[in-house]
């Protein structure tokens, strides 16, 4: 965390100050914005808190509720949600207070008496070690309300407006705010009074029964419900032994899907209630929670299970759903228009829960609209960019309806169906990336280059998260993660690989940096003349030494920028490999060097070499709005 370069700070670092739309910004909902909000779930949250760091942008979001939630459904926090968490800087907070899954267990039927269960295998819960960070289990409300606490703390001080539920949209063809928004208030003394708020661009991230949704014309098409699960966060007392352990149990009563949760003692529990008949209407929806109590003890036997307190129950049924695109503009119309209108999270896709993806899908959505937005409406790129956002995510949608289908089919099986015994733990274990949220990979457009240079750095796929490795940063001799220093501020980053020459060496990386602080080709030189050199890229670079071996005065000023009213010099963007983990062996990088250019929500967008400094002019050249100041 960086701070004192605009002057002493003496408070909390982590409250930055107020600046354009946050200065006096007013209580009251406006009568226009430039983004509305509406649904402040976790694809809303997200996506406004990325768009509260771009302070010339009057963003608002609004829920139907009176105030925050404070019994969330979702609970399971996939590793690449809490990479995401880092970024937002709250990563070890929710970290502490969550419960951690390290080990998957898995109960059946005994083969000496059928009508017991019997504990048949233990799996880790991240057998490849795929990332640094853990599996958390924690309660939705509490993600919410650290997404939005990082919201107030930002710029432009964003707050939630609570007690309004969405009632209709118009967009226009012309206008500066052409999308005009019926909102009705559901709370207080106006409470079912009508007003109208016009903006630029809306996101519904209302929910399964999205009201945006149906506004703006898509169509959710998919297989319907055919198997109805109990679910229920409950306190209990019982003598099953793996309580506080993750456990799929299948027994010849059914089957259970056990999630342990954060505090010690609070659990829940997936409880099979069998397959729906297609007359059923729904009736299946008014099981009872004693009826779930009782069904958990069947499948449970020999085990006990006796409840004390529920903190929330509901019943489902299992249908997968998506939606034929993700904006306003029809599929045939596709590149005719700007989108105006989005949808993202549960608006798009519906599944079941029991593989833990919907909030972490979310996340990524709302991630993934949210810096898109910044840009355009700060004027750094252009309108087009918008365009990669439901090309990008129908294609995860998808891939996690097909997911969920298989592992939701799996968890519903009898004992007697599977092909083998271990049939359910292999497909467990084999399939570990995709739930955790790492097999997501952009295909070629504007923001994502081809991969004509991947064996530069084999270890960062073009189009997939940027995998962190660890490092050791020069100025202070830290051993760091890389990716762990990049925050949620917008930026793209440029990691430059060096080659083998030392700092202030006649060499390749030094060439980049000359071209890179002094080309007008340069992406760095579109940055606005009154901001700060990185204030768009965030540029580092990594020598092949370690740091007793790396000179700081001969680094190049490229990656040195001098920062906030007094030019104070950040030595924080200078690192060396960690000779314990070289991050060149880690991440396969080639001997040569190599730059690696990763978009603000963390995806790799281009592998080159680092000669290859018009190619990059190249890249960026489209991604640099024409409305943008530049500088010569």
């Amino acid at each position: 965390m960086q701070f004192h370069h605009h002057g002493y700070v003496s408070g909390d670092p982590r409250v930055l100050p107020a600046a354009g739309v946050g200065i006096d910004r007013p209580e009251e909902l406006p009568d226009e914005v430039d983004v509305l909000i509406v649904g402040s779930g976790p694809a809303g949250m997200i996506a406004a808190a990325q768009l509260a760091m771009f302070p010339d942008v009057t963003t608002r979001i609004v829920d139907r509720r009176p105030g925050r939630l404070e019994i969330g459904q979702a609970d399971g926090i996939q590793a690449r949600s809490v990479e995401t968490f880092q970024a937002f800087g709250f990563a070890e907070r929710i970290v502490a207070e969550a419960y951690w899954q390290t080990e998957m267990v898995f109960w059946k039927p005994d083969p000496a008496d059928p009508s017991r269960i019997v504990r048949s295998k233990r799996t880790p819960d991240d057998p490849a070690g795929v990332s640094e960070f853990p599996h958390l289990l924690v309660n939705q409300a509490r993600v919410l309300d650290y997404f939005a606490e990082f919201a107030g703390n930002a710029p432009t001080r964003l707050q939630p407006d609570y007690g309004y539920e969405f009632d209709g949209l118009e967009v226009a063809d012309t206008g500066d705010h052409p999308v005009t928004v019926t909102l009705v208030h559901t709370a207080g003394a106006r409470e079912g009074q009508r007003r109208t708020v016009r903006a630029k661009y809306v996101m519904g991230a209302d929910g399964a029964r999205s009201r945006v949704r149906a506004a703006i014309g898509c169509h959710m098409a998919g297989d319907q419900a055919n198997h109805a699960w109990g679910v229920m966060d409950v306190l209990a007392v019982t003598d099953f032994p793996d309580i506080r352990t993750k456990c799929s149990i299948q027994s010849e009563a059914g089957s259970i899907l056990l999630i342990p949760r954060e505090g010690g003692y609070l659990f829940r529990m997936y409880v099979d209630l069998g397959e729906v008949a297609p007359d059923d209407h729904h009736h299946v929806r008014q099981t009872t929670i004693e009826q779930i109590i009782a069904r958990a003890n069947e499948i449970l036997h020999p085990y006990t299970l006796d409840v004390k307190n529920v903190a929330w129950h509901s019943v489902y049924e299992v249908g997968h759903r998506l939606t034929d695109r993700f904006d306003d503009v029809p599929t045939d119309a596709a590149g005719s228009r700007t989108p105006r209108v989005f949808i993202a999270g549960d608006a798009c896709h519906t599944h079941s829960a029991k593989a833990g993806q919907g909030m972490n899908v979310s996340i990524q959505d709302g991630w993934n609209i949210g810096w898109k937005l910044g840009h355009v409406l700060e004027g750094r790129a252009p309108e087009s960019l918008l365009a990669t956002y439901s090309a990008e995510r129908q294609v995860v949608a998808q891939n996690l309806i097909d997911f969920d289908k298989q592992w939701s089919t799996m968890m519903a099986k009898k004992p007697e169906e599977f092909a083998s015994p271990s049939e359910l733990e292999e497909f467990y274990a084999q399939t570990f990336e995709f739930p955790a949220g790492f097999m997501t990979q952009y295909t070629p457009s504007i923001i994502v280059a081809e991969a004509s240079h991947q064996d530069l750095a084999t270890g960062f796929p073009i189009g997939k998260r940027f995998k962190s490795a660890p490092v050791v940063r020069v100025c202070d001799a830290n051993p760091l993660h890389l990716g762990h220093q990049a925050t949620a501020d917008g930026r793209w980053r440029i990691y430059v690989f060096a080659d083998a020459a030392r700092a202030g060496e006649a060499s390749a990386v030094a060439n980049f940096a000359e071209w890179l602080a002094s080309s007008s080709d340069s992406p760095i030189a579109a940055t606005p003349t009154d901001a700060d050199r990185d204030a768009w890229f965030d540029v580092k670079v990594i020598y092949r030494q370690d740091h007793v071996n790396v000179d700081i005065n001969a680094v190049p000023d490229a990656f040195k920028p001098r920062t906030g009213p007094f030019e104070l010099i950040d030595l924080e963007k200078v690192y060396a490999i960690d000779p314990e983990q070289d991050i060149f062996e880690a991440r396969g990088i080639d001997r040569a060097g190599a730059v690696v250019v990763v978009r603000p929500d963390q995806y790799v967008a281009h592998v080159l070499p680092l000669t290859a400094t018009d190619e990059l002019a190249a890249f960026f050249r489209p991604l640099l709005s024409s409305k943008a100041p530049v500088t010569a």
